[in-house]
């Protein structure tokens, strides 16, 4: 592994060559600052100041073009610190105009500033140097800016991420009024999310007015909507635990405009995600692969649609250990000397990617047979056994590969092929 990471240092390094241009720019909101300087670090010209909009960034084209023409340079390659979502629209314009565009890792900018000048200070000048130098020297990767399908499936999902944010708050203030106001109410409804809670939640709302309408009157309410699960029995519990409840009798006038603005965000909310699942899956059908990653056991869906969201066409990546690394699940060891120090991830990638991951593997250690074989296998063998945590964290790396395999060559999932014989000799004799 150390020698592949050399040889793709090396093969960086060798695309910095005599006729190339490179272009640092530290990227802000409004307005941008790019530097460029040779092969051997050298500062070609002065800086460049420009806007972001059009007028500056056809300013920047013709800045690049004047520094090729007086340094006899026929490439360009540009440097940037991603930083927000505001390189996306630079990103773009320069593909469109056939510009080489790498990104460096804000960790490399920020531990090399002192480098410049021996000091600490920061400005967008000082930054902008730093990423030309740090592209110079190879410590760059070229970003995976999505396009198509997966441009649309990431725009989506993180829409859906945000509105379950918002219907998460909007579900804990809607508990927070019941047990408030009805504190008894869970025990006639265990999910106050079902259909005729939510009818009764948006009728009769208060217990005054539940005992107001009776159980017959609630029931051939719920009747019109509800086919089964509701009938007397339950009807009558709700009355009763209405007549008894210990919840607040002051404010109710009030307390049902907040509950009613309530439910009508739960509603809004609940809407918008459903119609948003229909265009993701709209989506996934267009997408080779899918239909085989969906074969593993513990995988819906939404997390197969995250999964792409975050990672893009499967077919761009050579093996599954780059989206590993790109997750930030790819070990690194504290060792010096004689002293080994522990091994743990790096975290350097897409955090949104790794919770995702992890959070789809923990069901997996339950109800997938496989996964839960492995799981059990890593966390009591004799030789090295993992934390539980540790023993997640591996299997999100095998989950990585399982689902790279099955996209990329188009097969289903397979539970043999997913242990391989040494694992399965292994779990054998540890059984």
């Amino acid at each position: 592994m150390k020698y592949k990471q050399s040889k793709k240092q090396n093969q960086r390094i060798e695309q910095i060559t005599e006729s190339a241009l490179v272009v640092g720019a530290d990227i802000a909101k409004e307005t941008h600052v790019a530097r460029g300087i040779d092969y051997r670090g050298l500062e070609l010209g002065k800086d460049c100041v420009f806007h972001n909009d059009q007028a500056g960034l056809l300013k920047l084209v013709s800045w690049m073009k004047e520094l090729e023409r007086q340094h006899a340079k026929t490439d360009v390659i540009f440097g940037i610190e991603p930083t927000g979502h505001y390189w996306f629209t630079l990103a773009e314009f320069l593909k469109s105009e056939g510009i080489k565009l790498v990104i460096v890792n804000p960790h490399h900018v920020n531990k090399s500033k002192e480098l410049e000048d021996n000091s600490p200070t920061k400005n967008d000048y000082k930054d902008a140097k730093v990423i030309a130098d740090l592209v110079r020297n190879g410590k760059y990767t070229q970003p995976h800016l999505l396009e198509g399908v997966y441009a649309d499936l990431r725009i989506l999902m993180n829409l859906r991420e945000k509105i379950m944010v918002g219907l998460g708050q909007v579900q804990r203030r809607i508990q927070n009024w019941l047990d408030r106001f009805f504190p008894e109410y869970q025990q006639v409804f265990k999910d106050w999310e079902g259909k005729a809670s939510l009818i009764t939640l948006a009728e009769f709302p208060t217990p005054q007015e539940i005992i107001r309408q009776g159980a017959s009157a609630i029931l051939k309410r719920w009747k019109q909507d509800v086919k089964r699960a509701v009938g007397m029995k339950r009807a009558e519990k709700l009355v009763q635990a209405a007549r008894t409840t210990i919840g607040l009798k002051e404010g109710l006038t009030a307390a049902k405009i907040e509950l009613a603005a309530m439910l009508e965000q739960y509603e809004l909310f609940s809407r918008q995600i459903e119609a948003i699942m229909i265009q993701v899956e709209q989506l996934l059908e267009q997408i080779p692969g899918t239909e085989e990653m969906l074969t593993v056991p513990g995988i819906g869906i939404v997390t197969l649609a995250g999964f792409l969201a975050e990672v893009g066409d499967l077919q761009g990546y050579e093996h599954g250990q780059q989206i590993i690394r790109l997750a930030g699940f790819n070990l690194k060891e504290n060792s010096s000397g004689k002293k080994k120090g522990k091994s743990t991830i790096t975290k350097r990638g897409r955090s949104r990617l790794r919770a995702l991951l992890f959070r789809a593997v923990l069901p997996m250690v339950a109800k997938n047979a496989e996964f839960k074989a492995l799981h059990h296998y890593y966390t009591k063998r004799n030789h090295n056994p993992l934390k539980k945590k540790q023993s997640i964290v591996a299997l999100c790396g095998k989950l990585i590969r399982v689902l790279h395999t099955l996209g990329t060559k188009r097969i289903r999932y397979n539970a043999t092929d997913v242990l391989g014989p040494v694992r399965q000799s292994q779990l054998q004799m540890a059984a």
